[in-house]
């Protein structure tokens, strides 16, 4: 998969292409990436998609911006999971946003050679968010490239949205949000060093790193750790401020990998959050912490013992 920075491509060939923010990589944006892959290929094109990082909501409101789903590497890994030739990523700073609906339009054709653009049915853009579909429809009718818009993905009446991913994550839905995503939750990253009491307590962790301070969801998980020439594994995680030995309220994600001895340190893992044992909680003591932490570990792999071995979709759509 070939990563551009910007609204540039070195390559004239003609392109069918998509533009979104894509956080979740959820079944509505799987929806609408597998119809631009098979439109480019009826069509003779390349398929090539464009985001914006940061999300524009970091941008303009960062207090108020919502938890991400995923970091950019991992939506660039979902994007090369699903065949999708090129992506191009465009830094939403201060000149980006002033950027006029109709300049961004003519950008799409002149500068990326767009001859098919595909959005969602609310999508908009430029300066003010003055852009629609009518307007990019009416403008490609003018320069020769066609555009179509494509409609919601419903689970139960519901709208797939991120919005929606993020409201089961904070519920401790783990199975909601893998109907919505097709897959359980993840999120990767390398392994840290940490401050060791996990291993003093007789339950060493790996810290995974936190590419983001503000996490979709927090609590104690079932999880199936991903390493780099590593089977997948079981484990129990937490993912929280660690509020009876912290007091700087920073989020940690730390996992117990169950019967494992390995030097991963510097490695990069993904945990699939599979089911939520509980929230997190402040304890009296260190001692009252370790024999919660036991008692989460045996759930865990009491959990996987009744349902482990299912397949991950488990979903009646």
């Amino acid at each position: 998969m070939q990563i551009l920075r910007g609204l540039y491509s070195p390559d004239t060939k003609p392109v069918a292409l998509t533009i979104g923010n894509f956080d979740g990589v959820h079944l509505g944006h799987q929806a609408l990436l597998n119809e631009l892959r098979a439109t480019a290929q009826t069509r003779g094109l390349s398929a090539a998609v464009i985001i914006f990082e940061p999300h524009p909501r970091e941008f303009f409101t960062p207090q108020q911006a919502p938890a991400r789903l995923t970091s950019l590497r991992e939506k660039l890994e979902l994007f090369g999971s699903m065949d999708i030739g090129r992506v191009h990523v465009c830094r939403f700073n201060a000149r980006f946003a002033q950027m006029s609906a109709v300049d961004f339009i003519h950008a799409l054709h002149e500068k990326l050679s767009a001859k098919f653009v595909l959005i969602g049915d609310d999508f908009r853009f430029g300066s003010g968010r003055a852009g629609n579909f009518a307007l990019m429809e009416k403008i490609g009718l003018q320069q020769g490239f066609s555009v179509q818009a494509v409609h919601s993905v419903l689970h139960d009446g519901v709208r797939i949205s991120s919005t929606a991913v993020r409201a089961a994550l904070a519920d401790g839905d783990m199975r909601l949000a893998q109907c919505y995503l097709g897959r359980p939750y993840s999120i990767s990253g390398r392994v840290e060093h940490g401050d060791g009491l996990g291993k003093r307590l007789g339950f060493p962790t790996a810290n995974i790193q936190l590419k983001h301070n503000l996490p979709p969801l927090s609590g104690i998980f079932v999880v199936r750790v991903h390493g780099d020439d590593l089977p997948p594994m079981e484990g129990v995680a937490s993912l929280g401020v660690r509020p009876t030995v912290r007091q700087d309220g920073k989020p940690v994600l730390e996992v117990h990998v169950f019967d494992f001895s390995c030097e991963i340190y510097n490695k990069h893992m993904r945990l699939d959050f599979l089911h939520k044992l509980r929230d997190e909680e402040k304890y009296p003591d260190v001692k009252t912490l370790t024999r919660q932490i036991a008692l989460d570990a045996e759930n865990a792999k009491q959990w996987f013992e009744q349902y482990g071995r299912i397949k991950n979709s488990v979903c009646d759509s």
